[in-house]
């Protein structure tokens, strides 16, 4: 970044004063000094952007990792399962019968767990009663401010 010190800056202002003029300085140094905070705040914008792209693609390679991580265990879980329902369905066709109680049951799916519910804070609120929200100082009615001014005008 370029460095500018007392002296430099001191330059820039004596060559400003004799080329612009004593009248015209203070409305130049306004407005470069408006233009400079609107590059600041369009450099810092755009550095938050680059970083909330970056911390989203490190999200995604997170997300990734953690679905193979599940469908890896599930995929564990679910040979593991089999391996002991063909154990029993052996020990019960050592047995003679033919047909095992355990080979009915369905086997588990751990694919999805699908959307998390959402609680629907209007109904808490609308469940909560009339008597504690006056306790609590709750206000139920909405009213704008020039009719709370209104309302609350000494007479």
């Amino acid at each position: 970044m370029i460095d500018f010190g007392i002296d430099k800056l001191a330059l820039i202002g004596a060559v400003a004063l004799i080329v612009i003029g004593p009248e015209r300085l203070p409305r130049v140094a306004r407005t470069v000094g408006v233009l400079l905070g609107k590059a600041q705040r369009y450099v810092s914008q755009v550095q938050s952007e680059v970083n909330r792209s970056m911390e989203l693609e490190e999200l995604k390679k997170v997300k990734a990792g953690l679905e193979t991580a599940a469908q890896d265990f599930g995929q564990s879980v679910q040979t593991s399962l089999h391996d002991a329902q063909s154990a029993l369905n052996g020990a019960d066709d050592a047995d003679g019968s033919g047909s095992s109680f355990y080979n009915d049951l369905p086997t588990p799916s751990y694919q999805g767990f699908g959307t998390p519910v959402r609680k629907n804070w209007r109904l808490k609120r609308g469940a909560t009663p009339l008597w504690y929200k006056q306790r609590q100082g709750v206000r139920r009615h909405v009213q704008s401010g020039a009719a709370r001014v209104a309302r609350f005008r000494p007479r």
